[in-house]
C-alpha cells in the first residue's frame, strides 16, 4: 500500500496486527525494516503502522523539496489519512524520535501517547556526539559504528541481528537521499516548542548511547510537560534490540496506561 504526501510523494507503508493503532518511526535513512526485530512485540497488542520515509525503501525518492524532520511528520500524517486513522500512538527512535516530536507539536489532535527513544531536541540545545562518530555517520559508514548500536557480545550471540543489519547495509538507498536524511536529522530543532506538547510522553534512553548522548533524554524529559524518563542501564543506541525484554514491556505498559481519547 502507498499513501500520497501533500507534495505528491508516494509513501510505502505496512500494517501489522490489530487493536489500538501505533505508528512506529524508524531512524535516519532507515525504512520500516528497522523495526523487524521487535515488531511482533507491538503487533501482538496493537495495529502497528510502519512507513518508509521519502528517500528510503519503496517510497519515492525526490531530491526536492528539502527534507526535514517536520516534513517527515507531515508524511506520517498522510499515511494515517490513507489508513483512515483519526488518532494513533507514536513511537520513534533516533531521528524517528525527532519526527515524533513534531507530531506532538504540530498535530496534537492526531496523537495519543508519545514515546521518544534515543533521540534529541536538536544540536542547538542538545548534547552533541563525539566528532569521530559524526564523521562516520556523514560517510554512511554504519558498519564501523555497529559497536555504538549494541554491545559486541550481544551481537555475536544474535546472528539474526547482524543478518538484518547486513541486509539493510546492502540496500541503503541513493547517496543523495542519505545525505538529505542526515541534513534533516542534524537540522532538527524543536527546543522552543517542546513545552507545547500535551501528549503523555515517555522518554527512553540507553545509559551508554554514543550516537545521541544520554543527557539528551534528560533534556527532553525536562522540557516536555509531565514527561516520564526511563534510562536503561548498559544500553547503547539500539536499546530496543539488545534490551528488548526491558524496553518493549515498558512501552506497552505506558501505552496501556494512556488509551486513545474516545
Amino acid at each position: 500500500p502507498f499513501a500520497t504526501s501533500p507534495d505528491g510523494t508516494r509513501l510505502y507503508f505496512e500494517c501489522h496486527g490489530t487493536g489500538t493503532p501505533l505508528l512506529l518511526l524508524a531512524g535516519q535513512a532507515s525504512d520500516h525494516r528497522e523495526w523487524d526485530g521487535v515488531r511482533a512485540d507491538f503487533a501482538a497488542h496493537h495495529c502497528v503502522i510502519m512507513l518508509d520515509y521519502r528517500g528510503t525503501g519503496q517510497s519515492d525518492k525526490p531530491s526536492a523539496p528539502s527534507y526535514s524532520t517536520r516534513g517527515f511528520a507531515q508524511d506520517a500524517v498522510a499515511v494515517m489519512d490513507q489508513v483512515g486513522l483519526e488518532r494513533a500512538h507514536a513511537y520513534g527512535v533516533s531521528m524517528g524520535g525527532r519526527v515524533a516530536q513534531w507530531l506532538g507539536i504540530d498535530h496534537p489532535q492526531r496523537l495519543g501517547a508519545l514515546v521518544l527513544g534515543a533521540t534529541t531536541p536538536g544540536n542547538a540545545y542538545g548534547m552533541t556526539r563525539d566528532p569521530a562518530i559524526t564523521i562516520a555517520m556523514q560517510r554512511g559508514d554504519w558498519a564501523s559504528l555497529r559497536h555504538t548500536l549494541v554491545s559486541p557480545e550481544w551481537s555475536r550471540s544474535h546472528p539474526d541481528f547482524e543478518q538484518r543489519m547486513a541486509a539493510m547495509d546492502a540496500s541503503p538507498g541513493p547517496a543523495f537521499a542519505r545525505r538529505l536524511h542526515y541534513q534533516a536529522s542534524e537540522g532538527h530543532d524543536s527546543w522552543q516548542l517542546l513545552p507545547s506538547i500535551t501528549a503523555p510522553t515517555l522518554v527512553i534512553h540507553g545509559s551508554q548511547d554514543e550516537i545521541n548522548p544520554t543527557a539528551n533524554g534528560r533534556l527532553l524529559a525536562g522540557r516536555i510537560p509531565g514527561a516520564q524518563l526511563q534510562l536503561i542501564d548498559g544500553a547503547r543506541h539500539s536499546y530496543f534490540e539488545e534490551f528488548r525484554w526491558v524496553a518493549s514491556p515498558l512501552v506497552l505498559k505506558f501505552l496501556h496506561r494512556h488509551p486513545l481519547p474516545e
